[in-house]
Order: C-alpha cells, then sequence, then structure tokens
C-alpha cells in the first residue's frame, strides 16, 4: 500500500480550503458590502442617471 493521500484526496482537501478562505472573507467583508448598497439606494441606484451625471 501507499502511503500518503491520492491526487483526488488532494484536489477534495485544497477546494475545501479555498472554499473556507473565501467564505470567512466574504462574512468579513459583508457589513461594508450593505453599507455601499444601502449607500447606493439612497443616492437612487440606477435611475439616478439624471441627477448624477
Amino acid at each position: 500500500m501507499r502511503k500518503g493521500m491520492s491526487g483526488r484526496q488532494l484536489l477534495t482537501a485544497q477546494a475545501a480550503l479555498a472554499g473556507s478562505v473565501a467564505a470567512a472573507l466574504f462574512v468579513k467583508e459583508l457589513p461594508g458590502i450593505v453599507r455601499e448598497l444601502r449607500i447606493y439606494r439612497m443616492t437612487g441606484g440606477l435611475r439616478a442617471h439624471h441627477r448624477y451625471p
């Protein structure tokens, strides 16, 4: 028997690690994203072209 991980196990582990890092970054940035969306909606969003050229 070979010792170590197979290629599929290594790929799965890397995908899980990358997914957890992406999820942590998203959760960390979520308050700022919500704040930016709120400001965007207050300024009129897509309908504000005539107000802000």
